[in-house]
């Protein structure tokens, strides 16, 4: 497969599934045409059906970045699904174009049309429903299906119509071939070139938001900023063994001997944005807000009482305006769809958290400097995503904190899609306030480190993204021992030193997202793992005015996790912290089931507190699970009997709300074997873990 060049060469596997017609019209190929040579690979598949011959001329012209050639491709081992149109179709296409034949159309044209209608995965009609597919096509854009209630005249019925990018209609679904599955289409599949912000000018629901975009200049972030030209490789060697993960010598072994991690790096360097939008029927009815205008003073006042140094700001560009506080906050640097904002992933990793304790969230920094989004996944009667909430479940959580926040409107009927990124409905406006920044973040604030940089959250050549990447239909790849890399069925994503925003890493830093497993002993089920003589800096994220500790959670207790040295705005925190040992050896850890009563677990927690250590919070169990947990699965506070699981609290900074912090770690031991397992990180203020009210909570 090297002479692919892709990212996501390995081959994903057959996958099999029963026949599926999803709508009979004039364009259904016939029964004579069905599927019926189980050896049939996609490529002999079409040569063996007339209907097809137009659109193999387009794949044998077609030629692609990397000079592939699509038929023989097709013709071996791998995993694709191919939408194929029919010469009615093509036909059609070209008549559209003025032209009267496939040899008028031009390499790129064939290119455009060959690499739209491929996805080098197999996704049956049963796997994708409703909604963008999990991986790119190989042009890189995204494509979803949407589905329909629609009459059909033959059948004197209405049926259920399936269309690719709304245009496309799946006339016969789920042709099952050696090497994945082929699905008629009506139409030449297409794909918008449009980046998310000309997608959004196109939403008549939302023209306010629009115009501000427009008039604070975040349009033209969003419209110009795509593709990192600085990016690259020095030769096609080099990105073709650093691309894939197909290269034994990027099998990093990991957890003294026990797994290697399959790493292969992205091939090119994306920016994606997520972004946001209040209809405008919705600031209608909550706020009578009609105007540009009457948003500007919503802006000024939600943001004025905040910020009253800048509250005269009048240019709209400008960072410190009202207006444009209130548009950028909107915006994520980063790409999130409904189920990945959160590690919720519409899976079995929601049953590893006591959701009846804990909220599965997550948070990110936005365009608007100095800010954090909070998005939560609750469960009870109030289920859904959810920006800027706090609380447990539909009620309070432990120290008295509740806000509703604004929810995320699940709806894949539209194509809310571009290029460079996604956007999405809420149903209230939301703003770093002072509800969001006394009430939400008056909390400790658990950031997993998949999620510190926008680089872990941006889509890859092969359209997923780097933190949860999957392999196939396999969402917990997880780690191997296996030796050979096509064995070794992990997909962990490399990022190069100089290349990872909010991470300042030197040259011998090796540094990679780890895939997810349900039996790594591991919050969320992923983390991000140095290699070798590492030193890094993070920009940490923003938090109000106040005084914060800062905390890092991890797997301590093995012989290759070395010694660190850390520093918070470049001043030492105390001796270095030897990951080797583990917490029984480092500060006598006990089990809750060993310290007995309430009384006891208090006082044996604040004794460690003050030694710079706390237990793994009660929230997340490990293992593959269809229930949520009991009182009896293990869980990262009780860990195992040694204590691998554990908090090291840093030290603390103050902070004005204004300004920029930084965490360095560094590596003491002059070894390329050692690792730092960095899982998540706690900037929790003085008025949580120093409060004489209420205990810290241990979920």
């Amino acid at each position: 497969m090297n002479f692919k060049m892709k990212f996501w060469a390995i081959a994903l596997g057959v996958i099999a599934a029963l026949q599926v017609g999803v709508v009979s019209c004039s364009d259904d190929p016939g029964v004579e045409n069905y599927y019926t040579q189980s050896r049939e690979y996609a490529s002999t598949y079409l040569k063996n059906r007339e209907q097809y011959s137009e659109y193999l001329k387009i794949l044998e012209k077609a030629r692609g970045e990397y000079n592939l050639h699509l038929v023989d491709m097709l013709g071996t081992y791998g995993s694709y699904t191919v939408f194929a149109p029919t010469n009615a179709a093509v036909e059609k296409y070209l008549a559209e174009r003025g032209l009267s034949s496939v040899e008028e159309l031009s390499v790129a044209d064939c290119d455009t049309i060959a690499l739209n209608s491929i996805i080098e995965a197999a996704y049956f009609s049963t796997d994708v429903n409703e909604g963008p597919y999990p991986k790119s096509n190989m042009l890189e854009h995204i494509l979803s299906v949407n589905s329909f209630q629609e009459w059909d005249p033959v059948k004197n019925d209405s049926v259920l119509a399936m269309y690719v990018n709304q245009a496309s209609l799946i006339t016969h679904a789920d042709d099952s071939v050696a090497n994945g599955v082929v699905h008629t289409v009506s139409t030449v599949v297409g794909s918008p070139n449009d980046l998310i912000g000309a997608v959004i000018l196109k939403d008549s629901t939302c023209q306010l938001y629009s115009r501000a975009l427009l008039v604070t200049g975040i349009m033209d972030t969003l419209q110009d900023h795509y593709v990192d030209e600085t990016y690259g490789w020095k030769s096609d060697k080099d990105r073709i063994d650093s691309c894939t993960w197909t290269n034994p010598s990027l099998l990093i072994l990991t957890a003294s001997g026990n797994e290697r991690d399959n790493v292969a790096y992205p091939a090119k360097r994306y920016f994606n944005y997520s972004v946001f939008l209040c209809p405008d029927s919705i600031l209608k009815e909550k706020y009578g807000i009609v105007t540009l205008d009457d948003l500007r003073a919503k802006a000024h006042e939600l943001y004025d009482p905040v910020y009253p140094e800048d509250a005269g700001v009048t240019d709209e560009t400008d960072r410190r305006n009202a207006l444009n506080r209130f548009i950028s906050y909107h915006v994520l640097d980063r790409y999130g769809d409904y189920y990945s904002l959160t590690c919720m992933n519409n899976d079995k990793l929601q049953y590893n958290f006591n959701r009846m304790k804990w909220d599965i969230c997550d948070w990110y920094g936005t365009l608007m400097p100095y800010s954090l989004m909070k998005f939560s996944f609750p469960s009870g009667t109030q289920p859904g995503l959810y920006i800027n909430r706090r609380g447990v479940r539909h009620h309070a959580d432990e120290r008295g904190g509740y806000y509703r926040g604004a929810k995320v409107e699940k709806n894949y009927k539209v194509v809310r899609t571009g290029l460079n990124g996604i956007y999405h409905y809420i149903d209230d406006i939301v703003a770093y306030d002072r509800n969001m920044q006394e009430i939400v973040m008056n909390d400790c604030i658990r950031m997993d480190c998949t999620t510190l940089s926008p680089d872990f959250m941006t889509k890859l050549t092969d359209g997923e993204v780097a933190r949860g990447h999957g392999n196939g239909d396999n969402k917990y790849p997880g780690g191997s021992n296996n030796s050979d890399p096509a064995n070794n069925q992990g997909r962990n994503v490399g990022f190069k030193p100089g290349y990872v925003r909010n991470f300042d890493m030197s040259p011998q830093t090796r540094m990679h997202v780890r895939c997810r497993s349900l039996y790594y002993g591991c919050f969320e089920a992923d983390e991000v793992l140095f290699k070798g003589r590492y030193d890094f800096t993070l920009k940490l994220p923003s938090v109000p005015a106040g005084t914060y500790e800062v905390r890092m959670f991890t797997n301590a207790g093995y012989s290759t996790r070395g010694i660190i040295q850390v520093y918070i705005d470049g001043e030492p925190q105390g001796i270095p912290f030897d990951m080797r040992k583990n917490g029984v050896e480092l500060f006598n850890w006990k089990s809750d089931d060993d310290l007995g009563d309430e009384d006891a677990i208090a006082a044996f927690d604040k004794a460690i507190h003050n030694l710079g250590w706390m237990k793994g919070p009660k929230s997340y169990v490990w293992g593959s699970r269809t229930t949520a947990p009991s009182a009896n699965d293990q869980n990262l506070r009780n860990g195992d009997s040694n204590g691998r699981q554990i908090r090291k609290i840093f030290g603390t900074f103050t902070t004005d709300g204004k300004s920029d912090h930084f965490l360095r770690i560094q590596q003491k031991m002059e070894s390329e074997e050692n690792e730092l397992p960095f899982d998540f990180i706690e900037l929790c203020p003085s008025s949580v873990y120093n409060s004489e009210y209420f205990a810290e909570s241990v979920w």
